[in-house]
C-alpha cells in the first residue's frame, strides 16, 4: 500500500523531520497439547517479622501476637513475636477457612484496617500497610466502618463529608461530595501524627503527584491536593468494585477475562512509563475491577521516576526527589518484586514489566509464581528459579499467552519487554487473533524443556509471525473445528524482512534490523525464543534450500517500497563465507531439491522472473515480488505489481514453459505468499481497500478462501511441512515534524498511522501529505497541514504529488486508473487530466516555475519509462527524455538527468 518509511525517509524535506516507527514482529501458529489442571491450596506459615510483605501487610511491632486477614484466601494467619525461635517460626499454622466471598473491596479494607492483638483485643493500628489505604479510597455502595475524625456534613475545603469508608494507620478515607460538580468523590486524609513524620509525607505526596500528573482511563485519577488545619487531603475519583485480589480468592480467572484484564494493564503501565513513572508496586491489591469491568491501577505510593519524560519540571523534580532512596533498600512487595527490586539494585520501568508478569501468572495459576513455604524461599525463587509450567497447571490456557508471560518474568531485565507498549502490542494481537480457545493436541506434540519459555513453544520453530495449528491449514479446502492459535517469536522493535523454516522444521532464519542497527541474519529454535546472528551483516535471508543452504542477498540496495536490490549468494544455514552467484537479484526461491534457483531482476528495463536463471518465464514493466517454486517443482507462484514501490496486485502463478495463470483479481496491497504442505494451494497475505490484511489461500483453478484474519497487517513468510504458518505482524506508525519559519522548537505535525510527505509550500507554512493506510481508499488521499499545528485538510482522492506555486493547486496521482488529476486547495472543483497516450503514470511530478507546466513521469503501452511536459493551458503533451531517462528540476531551477538502468539511476547536474 504505497512506500514504506524508510523509502519516504530518505526523500525528506527541507527543515523537516520525516519519522518512521516501524514494527515487525514474529508470530508461530499451531495446535497445543491438554494436561490435567493441578489445584493447589497455598498454606500459610508464620515467619519473622520482615517476611509479611509477601502477604500485603505490614510487619507486627516486635513483641506482640496477633490475628490478621489474609485477603489472598479469605484465610486468617498467625504473627508471632520476633523472639519465636527459627524452628518454631517454620512450622505449619492452622488455617481457617472460609469460602470465597464477593464483598467490596471498602468492607474487606474496613475488616482489615481494625486488626486485635490476639490475648488483650487491643486495636492494632500499625497493621496497615500505607499502600493499603488506596484500596479503601475506591469506595463501595453501603460500606462504613463507624465514626472518623471528620463527622457527616462537615465541609474539607468545597468537599462535603458523607461517611467514614475506611481508616488505618496511615490515615482515614471519606466519601464526599463536591457541590462544585455534582459528583462524589473520596477522600484521604493523613493522620496528623503521619503528616509529622516526613518520609510518610512524602510517600502520600509521592502517591498524588504520580497519579495526579496521570491521566489515562486505567489509572486511578487523583482531582486535588489540599490541607486542612495541618492535615494533607487527597481528593480522587470514587470507584465501585472490588481490588484484583477478591476474585483471584475464588482461584484462577477464565483467560478471557484475564487476557482483558492484562491489557488494560499493560496500557496503563504504558501511559504510565511514558510520562516517566514506573509505580515499583503492582499487585492484585492494587489493581481495582470496577463494577462495569474496567480495571484501575492504583497506590502510586512507592513511585519512581526513570526519566523526566512528558512531566512538568516541578512534577519532575518532585518525583525525582521523593522516589530517592539509600542504594541497597528494597521497596515493594515480596512475591511481585523483580529480581532487581528484590538486590536492591537500580530499577526502571521493566521491573513493572516483571510484576505484571507475576500478576498475570497468579491470574492464569490461580497461584503466585515463586511463592514457597516462607519468605526467604519466595526471595530465593524470584531471584534463581523458573516458575511452575504454567500449561501443567491451567491446560486451556494458549501458548502464546504462556508465551507473553515467560517474556515478562525473565531474570534479566534486558531480556522482557523492553517497553509496556510492546507488551500491550503482544497482548492485542493475541486477543484479536486467538479468538477463542485452541483445541488441544496430545502431550506428546510439546517438547518438554525446563523453561517456561520453552514450554510455551509449539512442537516447531517460528519467526516474526504466527504458526498456525496443522490442522486448519492442511489446505485440504475445509477447516477442523480447531481454530488457530499463535505464538509470538521476536520482541523487540525493529522490522523483520523475511524468515523461512529450515528443513527439519525445528530451526528457523530469517533477516531482521533491530534498534536501528543494520539488516542481519538470525537463527533461532522454536523452543527457545533465543535469536543469535549467524555472522551474515548487511544481508537478507531469501529462502533455504532441503539440503540445509541459504540463498541470500547481500548489500541489498532498497529502491522504494520493499523492492531491493542486491547480490545473490549461497550460504549454509550455519554460517559461513558467502558465495556470490548473480548481481542485481531482487528475490529468489530454491527448486524443491535445493540443485536450481528462481530468480526476480531487472534487464533491459523490464522485471523478469527466471526459472532456472537465464530462462525468462515472465516479464513485466512493473515489477515482481515473493517468487516461490512449488513442492514438485512444477509451478513458481509469485505476486505480479503494474505500479513500482505500490503492493497492489494479482497472485499469479507460471509453469515451465511460461505459461501464466492469473489466480486472484487485483488486491489493494499484497505482502507474503507460500505453497501449502502438499501444493495444492496457494497462501497469501492481502487486502482489500479500507481492511486489514487476511490471510487466504487459493487453488491453481482460481478458488479463494480466508484462512485467517486480524487488526494489523499481516505477511505470511513460510508454512512448515506439518502445517504451521510463520507470519509477521506489523505495527507500525509515521511521524512529521516540522520547524515552521521563525519557530525554535520541532512541532509534531502527525496525521494517521501512515502518510508520505509529499511536498512544502515556498514559504514553508504548508505541508502536502498522502494518507497510504487505513480510510485512505483505493486510491489513497491527499491533505494539506498548515506547519503551525491547525488540523489537517482532506483534499480529495489521490496520491497528491507536489503543491503548485502559487498554492491553489496540487497535483495527485489516482493509481485506479492510472491518471492525474488537480485538486484545489481552496474553493473548486478538482479536474481529472485527460492524457490518454500514456498507460501509467508515476512520481515524481514536478510543477514549472511560472506554474503553467509540470513534469512527470510516464510509460506508454509497449514502451519504457520517460519524462514528459504537460501544457494545462494548451493541453499539449510532449516527451522531453528519451526512454529510461528521467529528469528533474531541482529548487533553484537546475536540470538533473537521470539516465536508468532498470530502477537504478545515476544522477547528472548539469
Amino acid at each position: 500500500m504505497g512506500e514504506d518509511a524508510g523509502a519516504l525517509a530518505d526523500r525528506g524535506q527541507p527543515d523537516h523531520a520525516y519519522r518512521a516507527i516501524a514494527e515487525r514482529q514474529l508470530l508461530v501458529a499451531a495446535a497445543r497439547c491438554s494436561r490435567p489442571v493441578s489445584h493447589m491450596l497455598e498454606d500459610v506459615f508464620v515467619g519473622q517479622s520482615f517476611g509479611f510483605a509477601a502477604h500485603g501487610t505490614m510487619s507486627p511491632p516486635l513483641g506482640s501476637q496477633f490475628i490478621g486477614k489474609d485477603f489472598r484466601a479469605n484465610s486468617y494467619f498467625l504473627f508471632l513475636p520476633q523472639r519465636v525461635g527459627r524452628e518454631q517460626a517454620g512450622r505449619r499454622v492452622r488455617r481457617f477457612w472460609h469460602p470465597p466471598r464477593r464483598k467490596s473491596a471498602n468492607l474487606t479494607l474496613a475488616e482489615g484496617s481494625r486488626m486485635y492483638n490476639h490475648g488483650t483485643g487491643g486495636r492494632v493500628d500499625t497493621m496497615d500497610r500505607y499502600r493499603n489505604q488506596g484500596q479503601t479510597q475506591m469506595g463501595a455502595r453501603g460500606v462504613e466502618t463507624g465514626a472518623g475524625s471528620y463527622p457527616p456534613n462537615m465541609r474539607l475545603g468545597r468537599y462535603e463529608i458523607r461517611s467514614l469508608l475506611g481508616a488505618g494507620g496511615m490515615g482515614e478515607v471519606y466519601r464526599a461530595h463536591d457541590p462544585t460538580l455534582g459528583r462524589d468523590v473520596a477522600i484521604k486524609v493523613l493522620r496528623s501524627a503521619r503528616s509529622a513524620d516526613p518520609e510518610w509525607l512524602l510517600r502520600f505526596e509521592r502517591e498524588a503527584r504520580a497519579a495526579g500528573a496521570l491521566n489515562h482511563p486505567n489509572i486511578h485519577s487523583i482531582y486535588d491536593v489540599q490541607t486542612h488545619e495541618g492535615a494533607p487531603y487527597v481528593v480522587s475519583e470514587l470507584l465501585e468494585g472490588e481490588t484484583l485480589r477478591v476474585p483471584l480468592c475464588a482461584g484462577r480467572i477464565p483467560q478471557r477475562k484475564a487476557l482483558d484484564y492484562a491489557r488494560q494493564i499493560a496500557h496503563a503501565l504504558a501511559a504510565a512509563h511514558e510520562k516517566g513513572i514506573v509505580h515499583r508496586d503492582l499487585k492484585p491489591e492494587n489493581i481495582f475491577v470496577t463494577s462495569d469491568g474496567r480495571l484501575k491501577i492504583l497506590d502510586f505510593g512507592l513511585a519512581k521516576l526513570s526519566e523526566r519524560g512528558g512531566l512538568g519540571e516541578a512534577q519532575a523534580d518532585m518525583l525525582a526527589r521523593t522516589a530517592d532512596t539509600v542504594p541497597g533498600t528494597v521497596m515493594g512487595t515480596v512475591g511481585y518484586m523483580s529480581p532487581e527490586q528484590l538486590r536492591g539494585a537500580p530499577t526502571d520501568h521493566r521491573t513493572d514489566i516483571f510484576s505484571f508478569g507475576v500478576v498475570l501468572y497468579e491470574m492464569l495459576a490461580g497461584q503466585r509464581p515463586f511463592q514457597r513455604e516462607s519468605t526467604v524461599d519466595t526471595i530465593s525463587a524470584a531471584l534463581k528459579e523458573d516458575p511452575p509450567d504454567l500449561l501443567a497447571l491451567n491446560s486451556e490456557l494458549s501458548p502464546a499467552l504462556q508465551g507473553v508471560v515467560a517474556h515478562c518474568l525473565e531474570k534479566n531485565p534486558a531480556e522482557r519487554f523492553q517497553s509496556a507498549h510492546d507488551l500491550a502490542f503482544n497482548l492485542e494481537s493475541i486477543s484479536v487473533l486467538s479468538g477463542q480457545r485452541p483445541a488441544a493436541l496430545p502431550a506428546a506434540a510439546i517438547p518438554r524443556t525446563r523453561r517456561m519459555r520453552a514450554a510455551a513453544a509449539i512442537a516447531a520453530p517460528l519467526l516474526t509471525a504466527a504458526l498456525f495449528a496443522a490442522g486448519w491449514f492442511a489446505g485440504r479446502g475445509k477447516p477442523t473445528a480447531s481454530p488457530p492459535f499463535y505464538r509470538a517469536l521476536t520482541f523487540r522493535r525493529g522490522d523483520v524482512v523475511n524468515a523461512r523454516f529450515a528443513q527439519d522444521g525445528q530451526t528457523l532464519v530469517y533477516s531482521a534490523a533491530w534498534n536501528g542497527s543494520p539488516l542481519e541474519i538470525f537463527s533461532m529454535r522454536a523452543v527457545a525464543n533465543e535469536s543469535r546472528p549467524i555472522g551474515l551483516a548487511d544481508a537478507d535471508v531469501l529462502a533455504v534450500s532441503s539440503m540445509g543452504e541459504m540463498a541470500v542477498q547481500l548489500h541489498p540496495h532498497y529502491l522504494g517500497g520493499r523492492i531491493s536490490r542486491g547480490s545473490l549468494a549461497r550460504v549454509p544455514i550455519t554460517g559461513g563465507t558467502p558465495r556470490e552467484i548473480l548481481e542485481d537479484v531482487q528475490e529468489a526461491d530454491w527448486s524443491p531439491d535445493g540443485a536450481q534457483l528462481a530468480v526476480v531482476r531487472w534487464a533491459e528495463g523490464r522485471n523478469r522472473l527466471e526459472y532456472p536463471i537465464g530462462r525468462v518465464l515472465y516479464e513485466t514493466s512493473g515489477y515482481i515480488s515473493h517468487p516461490r517454486v512449488s513442492p514438485k517443482g512444477d509451478w513458481v507462484a509469485f505476486m505480479d505489481h503494474q505500479i513500482k514501490y505500490d503492493n497492489r496486485g494479482w497472485l499469479a502463478v507460471v509453469n515451465r514453459e511460461g505459461e501464466k495463470k492469473t489466480l486472484t483479481r487485483e488486491w489493494n496491497g499484497e505482502e507474503g505468499l507460500a505453497w501449502s504442505r502438499d501444493g495444492n494451494e496457494v497462501w497469501f497475505t492481502a487486502a482489500n481497500a479500507d481492511e486489514f490484511e487476511t490471510l487466504r489461500a487459493v487453488t491453481l483453478a482460481g478458488r479463494i478462501r480466508p484462512i485467517a484474519s486480524a487488526p494489523g497487517y499481516l505477511t505470511i513468510h513460510d508454512v512448515a511441512r506439518d502445517g504451521r504458518v510463520l507470519m509477521a505482524r506489523d505495527s507500525f506508525r509515521v511521524e512529521m515534524f516540522g520547524l515552521s519559519p521563525g519557530a525554535t522548537r520541532e512541532r509534531d505535525l502527525s496525521w494517521f498511522d501512515g502518510v508520505a510527505l509529499r511536498d512544502l509550500s515556498p514559504d514553508g507554512k504548508t505541508i502536502l501529505f498522502t494518507n497510504l493506510v487505513m480510510g485512505a481508499g483505493t486510491n489513497y488521499s491527499t491533505y494539506l497541514r498548515k506547519t503551525d499545528g491547525s488540523p489537517a485538510v482532506n483534499l480529495g482522492d489521490g496520491d497528491g504529488c507536489a503543491l503548485s506555486p502559487d498554492g491553489k493547486w496540487v497535483l495527485a496521482l489516482l493509481y485506479t486508473p492510472s491518471q492525474l488529476v488537480l485538486l484545489p486547495t481552496g474553493a473548486g472543483e478538482s479536474r481529472r487530466l485527460d492524457i490518454s497516450r500514456i498507460e501509467t503514470f508515476d512520481r515524481p511530478l514536478k510543477w514549472s516555475p511560472d506554474g503553467k507546466q509540470f513534469l512527470f513521469s510516464g510509460r506508454e503501452p509497449g514502451h519504457t519509462w520517460r519524462s514528459y511536459f504537460y501544457d494545462l493551458e494548451g493541453g499539449t503533451l510532449r516527451p522531453l527524455t528519451n526512454e529510461g531517462v528521467s529528469w528533474l528540476r531541482t529548487p533553484r531551477g537546475r536540470s538533473i538527468f537521470k539516465p536508468c538502468r532498470e530502477w537504478a539511476c545515476t544522477r547528472l547536474l548539469v
